[in-house]
């Protein structure tokens, strides 16, 4: 019976072995990702710059995200991850000022934090194709705000999410950068439908996926976010209360729609509507002759 007793033990050792080499493998996925080229856009000062990097800040949900409320940004931690673990949205104001612009790029663009490890929660994917001078101007913004200085608690990783990290079964948010299209209308004769590229290039793809035909990395088979070319079926009075209220054509809800553009899209301008219109028009021709 004696020898009955070490089976205990040799559970626990094949456990902590077992968790060991999960931490070790998940670690070395999240510090695998190369640097970028460094971030030497010059950040501007002047109230132009920095108004226009608070519309960023607010139409790609960078406040949403990161505030307790209003336009703090001070960070928020979010809900438990389903995989366990936790996301924190961090004190941007804070970041901004402790750390470099490449730095900052590197998460917002790319998806590495300032720590030099991979994020997973931060949805890079949409921001990759983010002009030079909209990133500096981002960062502008960023450093003109207040710091409210208060705790937050840290990240961290579930150890099923660890386990599927360790395993090839999923990934840290730098993978899912290369799914994101690079743009293809910017030759386009109509300067409306190459600015409205760029607005859904850097607004839609978090959650519509990388080419904005509902190919979401994330999403069930079956079970993702409508192709965008649907947009192009909208007049335009019903596109416009879409954008500004969230409700769709029959002041339908429509789920995440409905919250993401009360959160976010409601700050587009009239002009930044019409130029997402004119490019969903143009896909939808593209679409058509490819037949």
């Amino acid at each position: 019976m004696r020898h009955l007793l070490w089976i205990p033990v040799a559970l626990v050792i094949a456990f902590a072995a077992v968790a060991g080499w999960t931490w070790q493998r998940s670690e070395a996925h999240l510090t695998s990702f190369p640097d970028p080229p460094p971030f030497t856009t010059p950040i501007p000062t002047d109230a132009a710059s920095i108004a226009h990097g608070r519309h960023l800040a607010l139409t790609r949900g960078c406040v949403s995200c990161h505030s307790s409320k209003g336009e703090l940004l001070d960070g928020d931690p979010f809900n438990d991850l389903p995989g366990g673990g936790r996301a924190i949205a961090p004190n941007l104001p804070a970041l901004a000022r402790a750390h470099s612009p490449s730095e900052i790029e590197r998460a917002v663009r790319h998806g590495v934090g300032v720590d030099g490890k991979a994020l997973y929660s931060m949805p890079s994917f949409g921001f990759v194709r983010l002009t030079d001078a909209d990133m500096a101007a981002l960062i502008a913004y960023l450093r003109s705000k207040p710091v409210i200085d208060h705790p937050l608690p840290k990240s961290t990783l579930g150890p099923k999410l660890r386990w599927d990290i360790a395993t090839g079964k999923d990934s840290a948010i730098p993978a899912f950068t290369k799914t994101t299209a690079a743009l293809s209308y910017q030759g386009d004769s109509d300067p409306a439908v190459r600015r409205g590229e760029y607005i859904a290039m850097t607004s839609c793809v978090e959650c519509h996926g990388g080419t904005l035909h509902g190919d979401s990395p994330f999403a069930e088979p079956g079970k993702g976010p409508p192709d965008l070319l649907i947009a192009a079926a909208y007049d335009k009075a019903d596109f416009v209360t879409l954008m500004r209220t969230g409700k769709g054509a029959g002041n339908r809800e429509l789920g995440l729609m409905s919250v993401v553009a009360r959160r976010h899209f409601t700050y587009f301008t009239d002009q930044d509507i019409d130029d997402l219109r004119a490019f969903f028009a143009a896909m939808s021709k593209r679409a058509t002759s490819a037949k």
